[in-house]
């Protein structure tokens, strides 16, 4: 009786609402501009009359830790986005959440899709995109596990499309500050572990999402690696890139492959790494984020003095 009672006293309060003339409690979100899941067809068509670019992010949907949300990758790489083309005139236009994560399905909440699918989902859209008079396409990888399908991807338009594209991690390397995203030991200044879940993707959601972010939560991670994967870490913190090569050419494989590698096989939280996650710092975020941006908006304005948009051009 009482299940009864509440649940015609949540649908009496309901209907008041909606008598009232009240909107969905749960909408928080702020038209952002050139931002395609917001636009209307006019707006896109204003926006067509003064760039013919695109930002794709590529994302993930997989465990982060036990403080960061699953979207951690997707969030962090749209927001990043948006933010650029808040100086810049191009269009976001996310695709896909998930990504390429097989090695995280040991946390639950992780959802994987094969490379090839992801690749043929975003390039289909990029083959909308260009029906409707969009010709470059910025793509933002914002996971380490899409990088080679990025990368691909980016080829393939090149090579099969009318479309020109760039990964855009690569493309604003000269314009990027090379003092950000060295994460030390702020007691003895020496570089630490931390790829995946640690100090500086915390410290980047601290500032992108932070509402998102449960710190009550966060915990040192114990890892376990074999001894053989343990030389390669500390070679690489050493600057050793071959050993670096090597470590991401075994790292964090999913289970199936036998490399004992998986995030669950080698870390009791998900996290890769051995930073204090306290340490991580909204300043220390946005500090990273505003120098991705910095450099993408310089890219950006570098590639329309190189080659201005095909609307801009006299015949």
């Amino acid at each position: 009786m009482k299940i009864k009672i509440s649940v015609f006293g949540g649908l009496f309060l309901l209907a008041i609402n909606y008598c009232a003339g009240q909107t969905n409690p749960l909408w928080k979100e702020e038209k952002v501009k050139n931002f395609l899941p917001h636009m209307t067809v006019p707006e896109v068509r204003e926006l067509l009359t003064k760039t013919d670019m695109v930002i794709i992010p590529i994302g993930a949907l997989e465990q982060h830790g036990l403080h960061l949300p699953i979207g951690t990758d997707y969030l962090n790489g749209v927001e990043r986005a948006k933010l650029i083309a808040q100086r810049a005139n191009v269009l976001v236009a996310p695709v896909l959440m998930a990504g390429q994560s097989p090695y995280h399905m040991g946390f639950p909440g992780t959802i994987t899709l094969p490379s090839d699918l992801i690749v043929a989902v975003n390039f289909e859209a990029v083959k909308s995109l260009l029906h409707h008079g969009f010709k470059r396409f910025l793509i933002l990888n914002a996971h380490g596990g899409n990088r080679a399908l990025s990368t691909f991807l980016v080829d393939k338009i090149n090579q099969e499309t009318s479309g020109i594209a760039v990964e855009l991690g690569a493309a604003i390397g000269p314009f990027r500050k090379t003092t950000v995203n060295k994460t030390e030991s702020p007691e003895k200044g020496d570089k630490i572990f931390d790829r995946h879940g640690g100090i500086n993707e915390t410290a980047s959601s601290l500032f992108l999402i932070p509402n998102l972010v449960a710190m009550d939560n966060a915990e040192i991670a114990t890892l376990r690696h074999s001894s053989h994967i343990q030389k390669m870490i500390q070679a690489s913190l050493q600057g050793d890139q071959t050993a670096l090569l090597v470590l991401l050419a075994e790292g964090l494989k999913a289970q199936e492959t036998g490399k004992g590698t998986s995030a669950a096989e080698m870390s009791t939280t998900g996290v890769w790494g051995v930073g204090d996650l306290s340490k991580a710092s909204a300043a220390q975020g946005e500090k990273g984020t505003l120098n991705f941006v910095e450099a993408a908006v310089q890219f950006i304005n570098r590639w329309e003095d190189l080659r201005p948009s095909h609307l801009k051009e006299q015949p």
